[in-house]
């Protein structure tokens, strides 16, 4: 059981550092730092959206409408790691 412990936390890790790059790179191509119309940055762009539109998109069914200001990534991450403390919590299950 210990192994399912940390086959879980090694998957929210991935989900972690893919949403971290994410919201990074957001920022850099909101301040124009990165060109998205240059074709690596908009393959890595596209793919990231590809990995974390779906969970932002059921995210955004329960917020509500905020303008131009997009809180699907802040509610997400939070989320996440909320998930990371229960498990680390009652790591107790699984041993």
């Amino acid at each position: 059981m210990t192994s399912l412990y940390q086959i879980l936390m090694l998957i929210l890790d991935v989900v972690w550092f893919i949403m971290i790059a994410h919201i990074i790179m957001s920022w850099l191509i909101n301040f124009q730092v990165l060109n998205p119309y240059q074709p690596l940055v908009r393959q890595i762009w596209d793919g990231l959206n590809r990995i974390l539109e779906p969970i932002y998109g059921r995210i955004r069914q329960f917020l509500p409408a905020t303008g131009g200001l997009d809180l699907a990534p802040l509610v997400a991450f939070l989320i996440l790691i909320a998930i990371r403390i229960i498990l680390q919590n009652n790591i107790a299950l699984f041993l």
